[in-house]
């Protein structure tokens, strides 16, 4: 190789011309570029040189200028078609010469460099370049239009974002979609994100922290998550939305239902009926009655909404029922299991309207033992709608004009009794509710009282749960029964080294066992019942729909809509979704709890210490009986069990799970500390 040569090269990744100046060593060349900057190459490193010699670096600008007029890949295309028909290939002398009648070296360096940028028309086969089959130039053309077409999404996607960081109220696209569900499955799952690198490099692009808690801070910004995002929600299955297929069918159904499967319904709008809830509650699915039959007995009614009124087996509202398993009740609103439009409408047992319901029809004997019992499908008109506050008030005060309660109250004592008789286990662990108000500015927890309203609801569901469970079992129904194995509790000699109240209700709850759901009836240890089904929810759990189904179908003297597999596998389905929708809601609660805590740092409250966690770490659980909660603490010192405290928060973040607590006692300079991390 002369001095003088022109040689192209690589730098950086970018083609440079060099004028080549003296050899180095045996094989390398030093060759000096327009800037007058001179680079050691091996020949292997020049990718092209110049046919002519005689160059100087000051040459270079002058030679690009002249060859820049010619660089149009377009002009590829015509060679292209040509070289293609005539099965010829190229190098770039001939290519100089096929496009522009001219072999001068920047012409010749011109086609070079057409070719070796070239995506599409050709490919390199050692000195010259052969012309790719027609398919081929037309996926890469494909491929390059992708390509361009998601640089300007990326590009579009990031000015918005940009501009949506800065305050801006953003119109987000179906196109933008994508990559915002990247950034929502980072703050979501973390690092078993499968996208996490793409989650990265947008953060790292914006300017964000590229961690899962900047996933979630960047989406907060963008405005497109509330601060308080509920993370577990959006982590589980739970279906939020209903489809504008299923609102369509509930819209049919309200202006012409189906016809009613049971139109011999018995008629029992004569009865006083009380439905009995809190004041919050939408769906309302149970109601209460006493008749008074003519030998002086007393028949209590168990009235339950008939939601199968308004679907039939299989329907696409049943099957969205079944997809959903049950209604989820968090601080911040309910997920029906329905539509409102038909859960809290005309499935619902409505104060004043006619109303299609399940009615069991039970008599106790005087222990409360079930005397007899009948089951149909009905037609009730619902008197009162109350609230347990105004069923204690009622009872407490002994109103004359609504005997009905005072009976009703009296039969829930006798039959609580009657299970205790059997074995039953009471446990009185106080529970809150905690409610989400105004756009999350207004938290409020309440402690719920086991009153004797409560008590007596409660007991009248239990009561219908049994009923149904013995017409199941007598009549080899293939029903949802729910069982709980005896549980394992602590001796009586153990119990009686424990304070008396919670501590001991704590102890034994621990002992407790889950129940179990299957076709077979068999025993329930804390109900103390042989058999037992749940019946009397059917709007928001789907289990009692199926069971629903099933009693009735068999009432009518119809084979049965599920057979006992079908029912075996909803129950197990059913049961899992359950779950899932039982932690979602304990998460959801816990998180309000906490920020709750959070926003009451100065206040002081009374807490309970129920039991030892880890001892020997210091760490145990405590209730703050004001709010019902029970969470860790960490102490420093011996603690009793049982033993009242008073204690503050130091520092709570609801998003991270973890809340400390500062131990209040009167000597101010012995105040010790405690701190407790919720898992």
């Amino acid at each position: 190789m002369e001095k003088g040569t022109l040689v192209e090269f690589k730098h950086q990744g970018q083609p440079r011309l060099g004028v080549v100046d003296r050899s180095e060593g045996k094989k390398n060349w030093v060759v000096v570029d327009e800037r007058g900057h001179s680079h050691t190459l091996h020949p292997r490193e020049m990718t092209y040189t110049v046919a002519s010699e005689g160059y100087t670096p000051s040459d270079i600008p002058g030679f690009l200028a002249e060859v820049e007029s010619y660089l149009d890949p377009s002009s590829l295309e015509i060679a292209w078609e040509f070289l293609t028909e005539a099965g010829e290939s190229a190098d770039p002398a001939s290519l100089a010469l096929l496009l522009f009648s001219d072999q001068s070296p920047p012409l010749c360096y011109a086609a070079h460099r057409l070719l070796s940028e070239d995506k599409i028309y050709f490919k390199q086969k050692g000195d010259r370049f052969e012309p790719r089959s027609p398919a081929q130039v037309e996926e890469l053309v494909r491929q390059i239009e992708r390509e361009t077409q998601r640089q300007q999404d990326w590009n579009s996607f990031m000015e918005k974002a940009r501009r949506g960081l800065a305050g801006e109220s953003i119109g987000w696209e179906k196109g933008d979609r994508p990559r915002l569900e990247i950034l929502e499955r980072l703050a979501l799952l973390g690092e078993e994100s499968s996208q996490r690198a793409q989650a990265i490099e947008i953060l790292t692009a914006l300017g964000c922290s590229p961690t899962p808690a900047g996933a979630f801070d960047t989406l907060v910004a963008l405005g497109l998550w509330s601060v308080h995002e509920n993370l577990p929600l959006r982590r589980s299955q739970i279906p939020i939305h209903f489809s504008e297929d299923i609102y369509t069918m509930v819209q049919q159904r309200l202006q012409s239902p189906p016809p009613d499967p049971d139109p011999q319904r018995l008629d029992l709008t004569h009865l006083k009926v009380y439905t009995v809830d809190d004041a919050s509650t939408q769906e309302i699915d149970d109601g209460l009655s006493v008749e008074t039959l003519a030998d002086g007995t007393q028949r209590l009614w168990i009235h339950i909404a008939d939601p199968t009124r308004w679907l039939l087996p299989g329907d696409d509202l049943d099957l969205e029922a079944r997809r959903r398993c049950t209604t989820v009740y968090l601080p911040t609103g309910m997920i029906p299991m329905f539509p409102m439009e038909l859960a809290t409408g005309p499935m619902s047992l409505v104060q004043g309207q006619l109303c299609c319901a399940l009615s069991f029809g039970v008599t106790l004997t005087n222990a409360g033992d079930v005397q007899d019992y009948t089951i149909y499908p009905s037609l009730i008109k619902p008197t009162y709608r109350l609230t347990y506050e105004d069923v204690d008030e009622m009872v407490e005060l002994g109103i004359t004009a609504e005997p009905e309660l005072q009976a009703l109250a009296h039969w829930a004592k006798v039959r609580s009794q009657w299970r205790m008789n059997q074995g039953a286990i009471s446990l009185n662990m106080p529970e809150s509710s905690i409610k989400v108000l105004e756009a999350e500015d207004d938290i409020v927890i309440e402690v719920l009282q086991d009153s004797t309203a409560r008590q007596m609801v409660a007991e009248m569901m239990i009561l219908a749960g049994e009923v149904a469970a013995r017409y199941g079992q007598l009549h080899e129904l293939a029903i949802p029964f729910r069982s709980q194995p005896q549980p394992e509790l602590p001796s009586e000699q153990e119990l009686l080294q424990l304070p008396t109240g919670l501590v001991r209700d704590w102890a034994i709850r621990r002992c407790m066992t889950r129940s179990e759901v299957g076709v077979t009836p068999s025993r329930h240890a804390t109900l103390g019942l042989d058999s037992y089904s749940q019946v009397t929810s059917p709007i928001r759990r789907y289990l009692d729909l199926l069971t629903h189904f099933q009693l009735k179908a068999h009432l009518r003297g119809e084979p049965l809509p599920f057979s006992s597999t079908e029912v075996t596998e909803l129950a197990q389905g059913a049961s899992s979704a359950a779950y899932e929708a039982t932690l979602v809601e304990r998460q959801t609660k816990r998180y309000w709890a906490l920020e709750y805590l959070r926003r009451h740092q100065n206040q002081v409250w009374d807490a309970l210490f129920l039991r030892w966690l880890r001892e020997d770490e210091g760490l145990g659980l405590i209730m703050i009986e004001d709010l019902a909660l029970e969470l860790p603490m960490r102490f420093e010192r011996a603690v009793a069990l049982g033993e009242h405290l008073q204690i503050r928060v130091s520092h709570a973040n609801p998003r991270q799970d973890v809340v400390r607590f500062a131990e209040v006692v009167t000597d101010e300079e012995d105040t010790s500390t405690a701190a407790a991390t919720l898992s």
